[in-house]
């Protein structure tokens, strides 16, 4: 009898329940954009993005133009410990949290490229299930560590029970078919405190004399030899106890790699250094115990905040050096990282300084108070905090700020679905571009080319109502190696008339796309859906509508069970 297969799956009430999100446009405020006012080096970036709006229909937003493209996602989600703070309420029924948890980590994973990585703090509270979720979505094959961050650096001694000292940082990977090409990480940053300004790199020291074993003059006696310091006097390989010892060094090679060399004078003379630069220093596989001393931990975090935002200090911030060490394990240079819970904006700030580009979203009021003043303060190299210091950030480069559009429709007075009326030409172009899968790009010549789905489609948006005549004319200029989509309120033929045209009636064409009008999907429980009446008919201790906190002891509605294939 074959054994029956099976899975673990997590269940939780309202599970079945997915949003039908509507792929909302983006709408640029250059006032609230900011660059700095010159080039400081000739690698600064500018198109970054902050964008203020709930972070659901933001990714559903970014998703047709950066599918695939991003490198590395930190998220920091609300924990749901039941806990109210300042900027946001953390309390949510849990199978809610985990519903709304599902909806995101999905575009997520959509939204990472093939050699991508997601990145999760969360703490012990949610964590289990969070990790099984992620399974689900991700695949159990591309969970890469659960790593411990040691958020604090001594014992709480008003805890009850336990004092907890870490949280955890899920890490999962796009695809087993690539791993995260970084993933061995470059030895502490600590280590590498000095600076050659001819090369613009940092550096760290080490000792040309041979130490440990076979460091001594017989055991290469080629490797004696004196060594002219910039005084003009001569030095060999003394050892501090007076023996003599060796170079690391062949004496040609001194010669051809004297850039390299460090002279430096001491209280006891002479010493020679090795140059080894952060970059060419050997790799070792990250490990998953993270210390505060090498990262950073809570404390540090509410300075650097309190520092650029004296009188409102974020509740939950993360250190810099702690986004730092994901950054270098998950990312290079010029890589897109994305943060869709961005708080108080130290995923972008950290990604600047380290020439990442960047993208946050943020729906509370912290994208004005917290984020916009610290990342001008970043561009401006105003920002002394950090790690400022250890990349040598100067300052330079920008970001755009955008908001989410409006929806599409609206009902008007007797309730009927209608465009909505804050919707210019333009922004309905774009709108229906990302409804039907095209990209915008309105032509500066042809008037019907608003956008392309390949070389030879295209589409054209209008409000007007098209006659034969006007479609005859369209149908002669695309020409029949050439199709269009046409988008119009109206039309007077027969729509199948012309082989190169295809209509569709506006708001008709897309009424069951999606969710119209809704606006806020974030995570708090006033903006959630009722309970179905079939469950709230089968589960009479469960309120239809969830308080906004649970405090502690309350039953979970999630709960794991083996499901067989057959089921």
């Amino acid at each position: 009898m074959a054994k029956r297969k099976t899975k673990l799956e997590l269940i939780w009430i309202g599970k079945e329940n997915r949003p039908k999100l509507e792929p909302r446009i983006l709408i640029e405020d250059p006032e609230l954009s900011y660059h700095a006012s010159h080039r400081v080096s000739e690698d600064d970036i500018f198109d970054n993005r902050l964008i203020f709006g709930d972070n659901l229909l933001a990714l559903k937003a970014l998703e047709q133009e950066f599918a695939g493209k991003i490198k590395c996602i930190f998220i920091d989600p609300p924990y749901n410990t039941g806990s109210a703070f300042q900027q946001y309420d953390d309390g949510i029924e849990h199978s809610i949290w985990l519903g709304m948890m599902r909806d995101r980590l999905e575009l997520l994973r959509r939204l990472l490229a093939n050699d991508g990585s997601l990145w999760i703090t969360i703490d012990d509270h949610e964590c289990h299930y969070l990790k099984v979720l992620c399974d689900e979505v991700f695949g159990r094959d591309n969970f890469l560590a659960d790593i411990s961050w040691e958020k604090v650096y001594s014992e709480r001694m008003d805890a009850t029970g336990f004092s907890k000292s870490c949280d955890h940082i899920l890490c999962y990977q796009r695809s087993s078919a690539t791993l995260i090409h970084q993933l061995a990480q470059k030895q502490n940053l600590r280590q590498f405190n000095y600076f050659d300004e001819s090369v613009q790199r940092f550096y760290r020291r080490r000792s040309l004399r041979k130490e440990g074993s076979e460091s001594r003059r017989k055991d290469r006696p080629s490797m004696w030899y004196p060594i002219r310091c910039p005084d003009g006097t001569d030095l060999y390989p003394i050892k501090p106890d007076g023996t003599k010892g060796r170079w690391r060094w062949k004496q040609e090679n001194v010669e051809a790699r004297k850039n390299e060399l460090d002279f430096v004078r001491t209280d006891n003379g002479w010493q020679i250094y090795v140059k080894q630069y952060a970059e060419d220093a050997p790799t070792r596989p990250p490990n998953t115990l993270w210390r505060q001393e090498d990262v950073g931990h809570n404390h540090e975090a509410k300075l650097e905040v309190q520092r650029l935002c004296p009188d409102d200090v974020f509740a939950t911030p993360k250190p810099e050096r702690l986004l730092q060490r994901i950054m270098l394990v998950a990312s290079n240079p010029g890589d897109l990282v994305l943060d869709s819970f961005a708080g108080s904006g130290t995923t972008g700030a950290v990604a600047h300084k380290m020439k990442r580009r960047w993208i946050m979203i943020e729906l509370e009021e912290t994208c004005h108070t917290h984020i916009i003043p610290r990342l001008k303060k970043v561009i401006a190299g105003d920002d002394p905090g950090g790690i400022t210091e250890s990349v040598n950030w100067k300052g330079g480069g920008g970001f755009r700020y955008f908001k989410l559009g409006p929806s599409l429709l609206e009902k008007d007075q007797y309730g009927n679905w209608v465009i909505s009326k804050e919707f210019n030409a333009a922004m309905l172009a774009e709108a229906m571009c990302k409804l039907e899968g095209f990209i915008y790009a309105p032509s500066d010549e042809v008037y019907w080319q608003h956008g392309y789905s390949t070389e030879r489609d295209f589409i054209y948006v209008t409000t007007q109502t098209m006659t034969h005549e006007m479609l005859a004319q369209l149908s002669e200029e695309v020409g029949e190696h050439r199709s269009l989509l046409i988008c119009c309120s109206a039309f007077r033929a027969k729509a199948d008339v012309f082989p190169n045209l295809t209509l569709k009636k506006i708001p008709k064409a897309v009424m069951r796309k999606c969710e119209w009008g809704h606006d806020d999907y974030s995570l708090e429980v006033e903006n959630l859906p009722k309970a179905p009446p079939a469950l709230e008919e089968q589960t009479e201790d469960v309120p239809a509508k969830p308080r906004r906190k649970f405090g502690k002891g309350k039953t979970s509605q999630a709960t794991l069970f083996d499901v067989g294939d057959d089921q």
